[in-house]
């Protein structure tokens, strides 16, 4: 499996880009944790290896385009963490509920759910790109 380190920098952004494959995603996962740790984000680690794990999965499964690499972002916010997965497909997913007995399609409402907000966006170049962004502050006390 090939990691293209593209840009790295101590101002908050690691871009990486991975080959189309499965094993991309513990890989990005491991890269997140490492960010995360130099930024003193630890507190979200959880929910952000959730979100990019799903996002990478679904750009690994969804916007295999030939010959294409997909490339992660990480950026460090005033407020936390903004997840984005790059990739050449043009095909934009879509969030809806899937049955009770669905054995997939809990991706996207699952990111929903841990992300402050997502989206998909143009990017420049083909395809597009699905972002999530992720508070620092800690979940309210719900007892």
């Amino acid at each position: 499996m090939r990691q293209t380190p593209t840009a790295r920098s101590d101002d908050g952004l690691i871009v990486l880009r991975w080959n189309q494959g499965p094993k991309s995603v513990p890989l990005a996962r491991r890269a997140l944790r490492r960010a995360l740790d130099a930024w003193g984000l630890g507190i979200i680690e959880d929910a952000a290896s959730l979100v990019l794990s799903e996002l990478l999965t679904n750009a690994v499964r969804h916007g295999l385009v030939p010959g294409r690499e997909i490339e992660t972002r990480f950026v460090a916010t005033a407020g936390g963490l903004r997840v984005e997965v790059h990739d050449a497909s043009e095909e934009r997913p879509l969030m809806s509920l899937p049955e009770d007995d669905a054995g997939g399609g809990w991706g996207l409402p699952l990111v929903d759910m841990l992300s402050e907000k997502w989206g998909v966006s143009d990017r420049h170049g083909p395809g597009k790109l699905v972002w999530a962004e992720l508070t620092s502050d800690p979940p309210p006390d719900c007892s």
